[in-house]
């Protein structure tokens, strides 16, 4: 199987998978265990779109390595706690190697933290408010194959949703990571056709019960 043309590999398992998780243990069980569920909790839902956010320019690999130490340093990612922090959190953050040491990131997630509270008391929860944006089939693509993938990084939803969180004053979220979002909270199933997880996150998708 050519990777590079299909996007899949086989597995020392036998199985098939989406190619990007390699043969790492921890970005295997990431692939299979994760991306692509549903997500509905908040909490998880702001975590992952602040990771995403300190993802730019970085590695998902690298992010995904630091997600504990994330966590411990930003309060489990309770966005009603981080909207708290001041200036003594932001150089507490700035010295602990465990997280990435961007200075605009980190005075980014604080903000966004704030930001989604006011979403959250919008909407009655994060959620709502995300899933209320799940693009139709109308919008996907019919197959969802390597070349369409790599061709579109960013989506129509993806740049709308974008568009409104930028209005509402929250930063590091581009369309491009707006997208990398939907795909990881399960919004959409972006699992290559002929990958192990690609039926499986459909039927949860169908089981979900969205929220709202």
């Amino acid at each position: 199987m050519d990777e590079k043309k299909t996007g899949l590999m086989v597995g020392a398992d036998g199985v098939t998978r989406c190619f990007w998780p390699g043969t790492l243990p921890d970005y295997l069980h990431y692939h299979d265990n994760e991306w692509g569920r549903p997500v509905v909790n908040d909490v998880r839902l702001f975590e992952k779109i602040c990771l995403e956010g300190f993802q730019s320019g970085l590695s998902w690999l690298t992010i995904l390595r630091k997600r504990e130490s994330f966590r411990e340093a930003f309060s489990g990612f309770d966005f009603d706690t981080v909207a708290e922090y001041g200036e003594t959190d932001i150089e507490r953050l700035l010295g602990n190697p465990g997280i990435v040491r961007h200075r605009g990131k980190i005075v980014s997630t604080i903000n966004n933290a704030k930001r989604a509270r006011e979403l959250a008391d919008e909407a009655g929860s994060l959620a709502a408010w995300f899933w209320k944006f799940e693009p139709g089939p109308d919008e996907r693509p019919k197959v969802v194959d390597y070349p369409t993938l790599i061709a579109n990084p960013t989506t129509p939803t993806s740049t709308r949703i974008s568009k409104e969180l930028k209005k509402r004053g929250w930063s590091f979220v581009g369309p491009t990571t707006v997208y990398a979002f939907m795909q990881a909270m399960g919004m959409v199933n972006d699992h290559i056709e002929g990958c192990m997880c690609r039926g499986k996150i459909e039927a949860e998708r169908k089981a979900f019960k969205r929220p709202g």
